[in-house]
Parts: structure tokens; C-alpha cells; sequence
């Protein structure tokens, strides 16, 4: 046996008080100091099992009889070593949990006053979340060299290692020059207030909100619900938008196309009256305009409205276009965006030589007097759209939508 019982007996006494203390404290965690303490009951939850583990291996520890005093000598390097082992990986657990703890304190805090207008708590909760991930990947690193040199084996290559540091160093950051770039590059975006959690951005044509920002990768919830993983090294050098980046509130627009016999005098006070009575719109601005007058004649209009953040902002611009297609197709026929095209029969040729001077009709006339196209017509275009010149006694106007 590695132990005697009485050795045996005495290690389990020592684990027994060793748990027995951790209940004590965890029993003050959770019913005395979480009543003053935001910080008892994230302590309980990340460190309670650890705890556990670490006071056991502890108590074991200080009860292990020495090498002198164990019936099998031979032994004791291997058990001693086990429990060297399992003291760094449990208190290494242990203070994965403490940082854990102490960080969504701080996380809970500004979550229970953050929006999307706040900037300050937004970007404190990036700088938290990221210092987290950098202190577990220390204290992770930190506790596998440990164990690795308990090994007399990797302490010999350790020796050998520091003698040529700087040739490894420099073969090291050749290979790691990726991954070190990633990490620069999210340590830049978390501290220079650029990229911060819950921003609203948009990425390759589309927007999303920024989930979570790691050292290596930005993860996007996408309108649609999808999760993309963006390496942080895009936005280090791509230039992106950052609808939030001084605050939630953003502009939409909404483009009608019209007949030039539209109302826009009256289509504008309808808009204003939509606008005034949506619970969306946040009261700063909106305004109707008539920005451009396309190709084939139409009349581009275009609604501006403001809202309090970008879910707000498609729901009111989707809500404002079906209300306008609505309203304009109900209201004003004519306004609808119309293509026109006129017939002239033979005898229509003087009048019209003479209200459009300098018709493409006109000039085939002259060129080839009596020469009609094809199919006995002639087309001609102006301003008001396209006219055929047709052989045929009757003719009129019509009007197509």
C-alpha cells in the first residue's frame, strides 16, 4: 500500500475540513455577503465546484505523509508529482473563476443601464469582455508551461531553449504573424472606440449587430438571424459603416416613382400626417422631395423620415412605402408612373412638323420624303416619349401604365 491506515485516515480528515470550510464560505456567499456583494453570487456560481476541488487536493497535500514515512518509497516521486499536477490545474480552474466572477459583475452592472445611446458603457463592455479573454489565455498559458516543467525533462529543453530565445523568437513571430496581427488588430478596435459590442454595422451589403468581439474574430447576428465570423483584421483595414457609432438614432428613406401629374403637394401633407401619428418615428424630422426626373420621364420622389435606431428605422420605411402605394393607387390614378406613346395618321404630318421642329420625324421627311419604315410607319421620339407614324386613317392618344 502507498499509505498505512492511519496515514490514510488522516488524509481523509484533512479533506473532509478542507470541504467542510468551503461550505462555510459558500454559505456566507450566498446568504449573508450576496445581500452586499454583487459580486458573492458570480462567485458561487463560477467558483463553487472548483473550490471543492481545490480544497480537497489541499487537504490531501497537507496530509500526505513524507517520503521517509511512506511504506513504498518507490512510490512517492509519482504520487507527489500526480498532486503537484492537480494542485496547479485546480487552483488554475479556481482563478478562471474568480476572473470570470469579478468580469460579469462588471458586465451585469453596465448591462442594467445600457442602450444603444449609451457609448461609454458599450465600450466598457468591449474592453471588459476582451481583457477577460486575455487574462484566461495568460492564466491558461501560465498554468501549461507550469506543469510542463515539473517534468525534469522539459526543464532541460527550457534551458536549452533560453540559450537560443532570440533565434526562436524571430522564427515564432514569422509563423504567428497572422494570429498576433488578429490580436493587435482586436486590441485596436476594443480601445480605439471604433468597433464596439451591440454596434450596428453594416458588412458586405447588409447590416447586423455586433454580438461578440474576441481577440481574433468578430462575430455578426445578421437581420436574418444568421451568425458570420468576421477575422477583426477586416475591420482593422477595410473601411465599414458603424450606424451607432455616435449614437442609435439614423435616417431612412423611402423612393416613390411618380407621373409628372402627380400632387406632390398633397402627397407630401399625407406623409407628414403618417409620419406624425407612427409610434416609430421619433419626432426629430421627415420631409418628401422630388429628387430626380428619370430617363423615360418618371418623377422620382423621395421620403425621409428619422427614427430612434435601425430596426425602427426598415419597420417605419416599409410601413411609409405600403401606405404611399396604398394612398397614391386610391387617390390619384393619374399619379401612377405611365409610359406614353401617340399615334399620328398621314395627314397629322404638318402639325406635328410644326410643334416639334426638330423631330427625328422631321428630319426623315426631309431626307427621304415618302420613304415610311418597314411595316408602313415611321417613329419618331420626343420629349413626352415615343410616336409612331402610321399609315392607318385613324388615330388617338393613349395612355398605358
Amino acid at each position: 500500500m502507498p499509505v498505512s491506515f492511519t496515514q490514510g485516515i488522516a488524509v481523509g480528515i484533512a479533506v473532509l475540513v478542507s470541504v467542510l470550510l468551503v461550505t462555510v464560505a459558500h454559505w456566507l456567499l450566498t446568504h449573508q455577503l450576496a445581500k452586499v456583494s454583487p459580486l458573492a453570487r458570480p462567485l458561487v456560481r463560477h467558483c463553487r465546484v472548483s473550490a471543492y476541488a481545490a480544497a480537497a487536493v489541499i487537504g490531501i497535500n497537507i496530509a500526505l505523509p513524507e517520503r521517509d514515512e511512506m511504506p513504498d518509497r518507490a512510490l512517492y516521486p509519482i504520487i507527489d508529482h500526480g498532486m503537484t499536477i492537480l494542485m496547479i490545474g485546480t487552483m488554475t480552474w479556481f482563478a478562471l473563476g474568480v476572473a470570470y466572477a469579478v468580469t460579469d459583475t462588471v458586465l451585469e452592472r453596465l448591462a442594467a443601464k445600457n442602450h444603444d445611446d449609451d457609448h461609454h458603457s458599450r465600450r466598457l463592455q468591449t474592453q471588459v469582455r476582451l481583457l477577460r479573454r486575455i487574462a484566461a489565455t495568460v492564466i491558461g498559458v501560465l498554468a501549461v508551461a507550469a506543469i510542463l516543467f515539473t517534468f525534469p525533462a522539459v526543464q532541460g529543453l527550457g534551458a536549452g531553449l533560453l540559450a537560443s530565445a532570440g533565434l526562436l523568437s524571430v522564427v515564432a513571430g514569422i509563423a504567428a504573424q497572422s494570429t498576433l496581427g488578429n490580436i493587435f488588430a482586436g486590441l485596436q478596435l476594443a480601445f480605439s472606440n471604433a468597433l464596439r459590442i451591440n454596434d450596428v454595422i453594416v458588412f458586405q451589403g447588409e447590416w447586423g449587430r455586433v454580438e461578440e468581439l474576441s481577440l481574433t474574430n468578430v462575430t455578426l447576428r445578421m437581420w436574418d438571424e444568421r451568425r458570420l465570423v468576421v477575422p477583426v483584421s477586416f475591420f482593422a483595414t477595410t473601411p465599414f459603416e458603424n450606424w451607432t457609432k455616435q449614437g442609435a438614432s439614423i435616417t431612412g428613406w423611402v423612393m416613390i416613382q411618380v407621373d409628372w401629374e402627380a400632387p406632390i403637394g398633397k402627397i407630401r401633407e399625407e406623409v407628414g400626417d403618417y409620419v406624425a401619428h407612427h409610434p416609430l418615428w421619433d419626432g426629430r424630422r421627415w420631409s418628401l422631395q422630388a429628387t430626380d426626373i428619370l430617363q423615360d420621364g418618371i418623377v422620382q420622389l423621395r421620403a425621409v423620415v428619422t427614427t430612434a435606431d435601425s430596426d425602427a428605422r426598415w419597420d417605419l420605411c416599409c410601413d411609409l412605402r405600403e401606405h404611399l402605394i396604398t394612398y397614391i393607387n386610391q387617390n390619384f390614378p393619374e399619379a401612377l408612373p405611365r409610359r406614353r406613346t401617340e399615334f399620328l395618321t398621314a395627314g397629322d404630318n404638318e402639325p406635328y412638323a410644326a410643334v416639334f421642329p426638330d423631330s427625328a420625324f422631321r428630319r426623315t421627311r426631309e431626307e427621304k420624303p415618302g420613304s415610311p419604315g418597314p411595316d408602313g410607319s415611321l417613329a419618331v421620339s420626343g420629349s413626352g416619349g415615343s410616336e409612331l407614324r402610321d399609315g392607318d386613317d385613324s388615330g388617338g392618344d393613349t395612355d398605358g401604365a
